[in-house]
Order: structure tokens, then sequence, then C-alpha cells
């Protein structure tokens, strides 16, 4: 069975275990992930998502950046005001 096979058939469940298991660092039964179980969990949450098409602000490891967009451009004006304020 190949990868993308294996993907088709995911269900929320396991990818929820996926998840926790990415989180801990462990599996349910105490065992530690391995840096390659860690790699293939991943993946596979990441295409799950895209193949199921959830929304982009609820995949993993999104990160809402239109607050920070706003704060560079407040960050921006207050410099040049502090600038010109420095030439007097």
């Amino acid at each position: 069975m190949s990868f993308d096979q294996v993907l088709g058939s995911l269900t929320p469940e396991v990818v929820n275990a996926f998840k926790s298991a990415l989180e801990l660092g462990k599996w349910p039964d105490g065992r530690v992930l391995t840096a390659e179980q860690k790699q293939i969990c991943l993946e596979a949450i990441l295409k799950y998502e895209e193949i199921n098409q959830v929304p982009e602000s609820e995949r993993v490891g999104y990160i809402d950046r239109s607050g920070l967009e706003k704060r560079n451009k407040n960050k921006q004006s207050t410099h040049l005001i502090k600038l010109m304020k420095g030439e007097e």
C-alpha cells in the first residue's frame, strides 16, 4: 500500500491521534516517537488537511499574520515620525 493510499484511508480520529502524538512526543501507550515517525505523522497530517480542504486558518502550523501586518505598518509610521523629529 502506498503512502497516498494510506492517506486516503485516514479518519479524523487517526489524524487527531497523530496530532496528539506529535504534541506530546509519544504514542498513547507511552512509547516515544522516533524522528522518522514524527516526520511521517506531520506529513500525513499536512496532506490530510490539504486533501480534505481543511480551512487554512484551522491547519497545523497556521500563523495569523493579519495583526502583524497592521502592527508593522504602525511601527514604520512611528519610525518615520521619529526620524523627522530628529532632523529638526
